[in-house]
């Protein structure tokens, strides 16, 4: 085999590959003769026909396998033999193809970057840590207590009001005739929750338990059922019952309905609770903090074939939020060829950081453990309550969800060893501060994907 450099501009190398004749024959020998072991043919044993029938019969059938192998495997030996490590699969440009002479192709590709990254210690960072206040434990336990309230009859003659719940018979027409999944029994309505047609539950504010009332509504022009978009109706209505949510007393007995020993122990585990939001909220804006840092301190070239890939996916991503209007209002303000203009350069810092910390990853031989994704799992488990089991079902069976995981797993080990080596100071901020994220809004969004006083020298 013969290798040429043709190119070679920063990050970009070409070069020219001929493989000779002979190997190249050498290949579709091995390749006929390992068909030829288990293909019989007429009036010869398995192995056993001559080599140049062989060749007549299966040469034409291994050929392009063995074009490939050869090509494959010559790329293979001139990145060893170079010392490179491509960014991306490298780009084969086959020559012509003729019988009796030497293979020749251009493969062109970009190398990553040689990154030297330096004391980590020299980082200086700065977390914003909040306390919790007394008044959002209380908002917690009242939103709780609000959840849990208890709906009872209501008795006497009392008319409804907006918070009730009218337990209702009713049956729906329009211009007399009764339509198709108008009609319901003993159906609890809240009142004033808007989940019945517009003007519905108005109608019967004010109404008392037995009294019959004819509600009059027009169904919206975008009602899902096309039939009765835009048409006037009437339901004929009957309250059966009429009911009124009791407040729950927060005290001990409450805190044990919910698995607690007691109302003190409920509100220490609701701070806690909120503790952990503070310093996810924390360690985010903390995270933005150091990916600023090195994407300021460090500059080198960057594979453009990456860059493209990336550019591709936040493009991508923009053009399905808009199709589903979905965009934040920044992006609604800007035209859309200054946000594609901004996407590139977020492209660009998204592939740098990915690089950089993948290299101080290397570096510090942080690796991925089984209990790091199982820990991954439980995480992304606690997002759904209730679904758990689902949540661990789903990731059992998809291998390739779990191979998702590993990227994001893997950058924030990296995050924790900076964090550990660099310089820390927190800083007490109010709660609006702590979950201002819109200050630094185009930082934010290039962050890499597997995305989004007191000083103490943390060792490592």
């Amino acid at each position: 085999m013969n290798v040429k450099e043709l190119k070679s501009e920063g990050l970009k190398k070409v070069f020219q590959i001929t493989i000779s004749h002979a190997d190249f024959e050498n290949k579709v020998a091995d390749k006929v003769s390992a068909l030829a072991k288990t293909t019989k043919l007429p009036g010869f044993r398995p192995g056993k026909a001559p080599k140049a029938m062989l060749m007549r019969k299966f040469r034409p059938t291994v050929l392009g396998e063995a074009l490939d192998d050869i090509v494959n495997q010559a790329v293979g030996e001139v990145l060893v033999s170079k010392k490179i490590t491509p960014a991306m699969t490298p780009d084969v440009k086959m020559g012509k193809f003729e019988e009796g002479k030497d293979i020749s192709f251009e493969m062109s590709l970009e190398v990553l970057p040689e990154i030297k990254f330096g004391d980590l210690s020299a980082i200086k960072l700065e977390k914003p840590v909040a306390e919790v206040p007394a008044e959002e434990i209380e908002k917690a336990l009242n939103f709780l207590a609000q959840s849990r309230r208890n709906v009872v009859k209501i008795e006497g003659n009392r008319a409804s009001k907006k918070g009730d719940t009218a337990v209702i018979n009713f049956v729906g027409s329009i211009n007399g005739v009764e339509f198709e999944g108008g009609k319901g029994e003993n159906y609890p309505l809240e009142l004033g929750s808007g989940s019945f047609i517009p003007g519905f539950e108005d109608q019967l504010i004010g109404k008392k338990a037995g009294d019959k009332v004819d509600v009059k509504v027009t169904f919206p022009d975008n009602y899902h059922a096309k039939d009765l978009a835009g048409k006037d109706s009437v339901f004929s209505v009957e309250i059966k019952e009429l009911r009124e949510p009791k407040d729950v007393e927060i005290n001990d007995e409450f805190a044990k309905s919910l698995g607690e020993d007691s109302l003190t122990t409920l509100k220490e585990t609701i701070k806690t609770r909120i503790k952990g939001d503070y310093e996810a909220a924390s360690r985010m804006k903390l995270k933005r903090q150091l990916l600023d840092n090195l994407d300021k301190e460090y500059n080198f070239d960057v594979p453009q074939g990456l860059v493209d890939a990336e550019y591709k996916a936040i493009v991508d991503q923009y053009n399905n939020a808009k199709k589903y209007n979905q965009l934040d209002e920044e992006e609604k303000s800007k035209p859309e060829e200054k946000l594609l203009e901004e996407y590139k350069g977020i492209a660009v810092r998204r592939v740098k950081l990915g690089l950089l910390l993948s290299e101080i990853g290397k570096s510090a031989k942080i690796n991925i453990t089984p209990d790091d994704i199982n820990k991954a799992i439980m995480n992304e488990a606690k997002k759904y309550p209730g679904q758990e089991k689902a949540v661990f079902d789903f990731y059992l069976k998809n291998k390739q969800a779990v191979e998702a995981l590993k990227a994001p797993v893997f950058e924030e080990k990296i995050v924790d060893y900076i964090f550990g080596k660099a310089t820390v100071a927190e800083k007490t901020v109010s709660i609006e501060e702590l979950y201002n994220f819109n200050e630094n809004k185009s930082e934010a969004k290039s962050e890499t994907k597997s995305t989004k006083k007191r000083t103490t020298k943390k060792s490592a």
